[in-house]
């Protein structure tokens, strides 16, 4: 099948985040805020960083020392990534910081995304059901992703590693109620939702999405969206803005993720940088999950 997902209509991933920012974020995201939140979730969420997003020229198991030190317990590799996945298996276990996925991206070769999960002590994989755009019907996107996956999907299963169908601006699957029949037209536990609280707010409200997705949900990525950029600067400007500082009511996405009794992994998925970006990182992750 001719490759349907182009993989540079995601560069929300390399935003520069200039030093003011950095600053304004810092003072949002003081230890006062911290003490001063409710922690429901607290306990309940493990925090990670896709691996790409720290810049360094360290050696991968001092890379993994660093970052259980900024507060993060685990990290989400990539399928085309240069690190050999046994040096990353060495360093997981030495430090005690997880590899919890793998984001693969289009639907094309999953069965060697799974031999790369495997080797990577992973168990699910983070897929994107292709694009609709002028050359791609809407109807065509659907039946064929759908086929590529049911084929993949018998030796996912064999290898127990779950393929999770991620929300992303593909001009597919734009709202809950398709993503959940989507999902659940497979009729199988070995495909399941990997949810972007950022990526809905441009068309919708990620409050809305948690609820309908519910138990299907076995992973979560954030990032910030402000609809004020978007308006007056561009679309893709609606990322390039701080978590906790956008359109995204923190506290209601708190509140459904409790309320389906999410458990597990939370991923920041933002512009990255040195070890005192992911300090920085890791403190809004605290503050919009209240988890400190």
């Amino acid at each position: 099948m001719t490759r349907s997902f182009d993989p540079s209509f995601m560069s929300r991933r390399t935003f520069l985040h200039t030093a003011s920012a950095a600053a304004a974020g810092a003072m949002l995201f003081s230890s006062t805020a911290c003490a001063s939140a409710q922690m429901p979730l607290a306990g309940r969420i493990k925090k990670a960083i896709v691996y790409n997003m720290f810049q360094s020229d360290a050696p991968v198991v001092e890379k993994f020392r660093a970052l259980k030190e900024a507060g993060f317990q685990g990290v989400e590799a990539q399928t085309k990534a240069p690190e050999d996945p046994a040096e990353m298996v060495a360093a997981a276990r030495e430090t005690g910081v997880e590899i919890h996925s793998l984001m693969h991206g289009s639907v094309d070769n999953i069965p060697s995304a799974v031999d790369r999960a495997k080797a990577l002590g992973v168990n699910v994989i983070l897929i994107v059901a292709g694009r609709v755009n002028e050359q791609k019907s809407y109807q065509d996107n659907y039946t064929e992703t759908q086929a590529v996956i049911r084929e993949a999907l018998p030796y996912a299963a064999a290898n127990e590693v779950t393929l999770l169908v991620e929300n992303v601006w593909n001009n597919f699957l734009l709202s809950p109620l398709e993503m959940a029949r989507y999902i659940d037209e497979f009729e199988s536990p070995w495909i399941q939702s990997y949810f972007d609280v950022g990526n809905v707010v441009r068309f919708a409200w990620p409050e809305h999405w948690i609820p309908v997705l519910g138990s299907r949900i076995k992973r979560v990525h954030v990032k910030e969206y402000s609809r004020d950029k978007q308006m007056n600067e561009g679309l893709w400007k609606g990322f390039d803005v701080e978590m906790g500082e956008g359109s995204i009511d923190w506290e209601l996405v708190r509140k459904e993720l409790l309320a389906i009794d999410y458990t597990g992994w939370v991923t920041a998925e933002v512009g990255g940088g040195d070890i005192e970006r992911m300090k920085e990182i890791s403190r809004q992750m605290d503050s919009i999950l209240a988890l400190c």
